[in-house]
């Protein structure tokens, strides 16, 4: 048995197999000389000391009980230690099983089709999800679904709204939607909301700024992330457009990221590509650069209200005199530029006013027919580049070669170029096997 110093206040445990038996307090001068009798070699304590009585005990037995501390002892002691109160459960567990369960099993594909062709949203989000997913079990099954769905397609008007950052896509889409679906139309919103870099997550927040439409009998909206994709689109969204439309929507709005010159990408799958631009995001010069200006077949400048409205006229007449210097278009049809405001509702009616127009033009003279199945040979290079990616990146020589050639080149032993080939020659030659 041994005597130690402890200081006020603190407990003190020699380790956490050997707990601390201590005394009632007391002051170091009537315990010196006991301290100094069993310890003659310890340095000299202070008399704001205590003295602690250390006492070795049989550690499976203290395991029986939570706290050494509140034990009954042939002294008293100043340590208690209070019990805690165990909080309530978070989470229903049977609840989460049942999740789990719902979200592993897959419907057969009569009940994807059959839900799909009768206007079931719970069976058109279902079959997007799998659309979306990466899994080669999900895929299988999502291709049969487009496939049976796809005699019931393409009798909608297909609407590609884009602009940058800020136009106000989304505001405006709230606003021509509610005019059309309080008009009878079935409308389907597929808004692209950008994935972050870093954290590859996204917010898919532009639904957020739907609020009327968004609970209207006659609006589906569902947010995508575009995943990386360039050209402000997702990388299923075309696929996505078949399942709507042999689902009954009559009209697709797709709602492209925030982009820039070059993200013509949405042009590839709609009717008719409308650009919302807004007063003073540049001069006429911006309007003869090629690029998303001169694939637009209208042009919408945004935020004509209050105070801004001659600056969006301005606009306007600049985005005009630029259009000019361009070729007419391959549908034989002139781009228009409209000012509106989507806060208001000025003018929202002129432009999809617009835009049936325009869509009824090509559809007479006969280039809406020619511009799908341009579409259609583009969807299928698309779907070939994505399945040979898929394939070189799931191939199982290609994921082992490919952290050493990473390493090679991340230390400048190898050039990328060099490793880059390398990967191709190793995959190429199983292939020729």
């Amino acid at each position: 048995m041994a005597y130690g110093p402890l200081h006020p206040g603190l407990h003190c445990r020699l380790n956490p197999q050997s707990p601390l038996r201590v005394w009632q307090p007391q002051a170091i001068s009537h315990r010196q000389q006991q301290f100094n009798n069993s310890t003659p070699n310890n340095s000299t304590i202070n008399n704001n000391h205590y003295l602690c009585k250390i006492k070795p005990h049989n550690t499976a037995a203290a395991m029986e009980h939570e706290h050494f501390e509140n034990q009954e002892h042939e002294w008293e002691s100043n340590l208690k230690v209070t019990e805690g109160v165990e909080g309530p459960i978070q989470v229903n567990p049977n609840a989460l099983e049942r999740m789990k369960r719902n979200q592993q099993q897959l419907m057969p594909l009569e009940w994807y089709v059959n839900g799909i062709l009768k206007g079931d949203r719970v069976a058109l989000s279902k079959a997007i999800t799998l659309v979306e997913s990466a899994l080669p079990k999900h895929q299988d099954l999502a291709q049969q679904i487009i496939a049976a769905c796809l005699p019931h397609a393409g009798k909608a008007l297909r609407l590609g709204i884009t602009g940058v950052p800020g136009a106000g896509k989304s505001t405006f889409i709230e606003a021509l939607g509610v005019h059309l679906c309080n008009k009878g139309q079935k409308l389907a919103v597929l808004a692209i909301d950008p994935s972050s870099q870093r954290s590859k997550g996204s917010i898919l927040g532009d639904k957020t700024r739907m609020e009327t439409l968004s609970v209207h009998p006659n609006a589906y909206i569902r947010p995508s992330a575009s995943a990386g994709t360039l050209g402000g689109v997702a990388r299923k969204t075309r696929e996505t457009i078949i399942l709507c439309e042999a689902a009954g929507y009559d009209t697709i709005f797709v709602e492209t990221v925030g982009v820039g010159q070059s993200e013509t990408a949405v042009h590839s799958m709609v009717d008719f590509f409308l650009l919302i631009l807004i007063s003073g995001a540049g001069d006429e010069l911006q309007g003869i650069k090629r690029g998303i200006m001169e694939m637009a077949d209208g042009i919408a400048v945004n935020k004509a209200d209050g105070d801004n409205v001659m600056r969006a006229n301005r606009a306007a007449a600049e985005c005009r005199n630029a259009l000019h210097l361009f070729p007419l278009p391959e549908s034989g049809q002139e781009t228009k530029v409209l000012t509106c405001s989507a806060l208001t509702g000025f003018q929202i009616d002129e432009v999809w006013q617009m835009v049936a127009d325009h869509v009824q033009a090509i559809r007479d003279n006969g280039y809406l027919y020619k511009k799908r199945a341009q579409q259609d040979v583009q969807m299928m290079y698309d779907s070939m580049d994505s399945a040979l990616k898929n394939d070189f990146y799931q191939n199982q020589l290609v994921a082992d070669l490919l952290p050493l050639v990473e390493s090679d080149v991340r230390g400048q032993r190898m050039s990328a170029y060099i490793g880059a080939q390398q990967l191709l020659d190793a995959y190429f030659n199983i292939l020729k096997r």
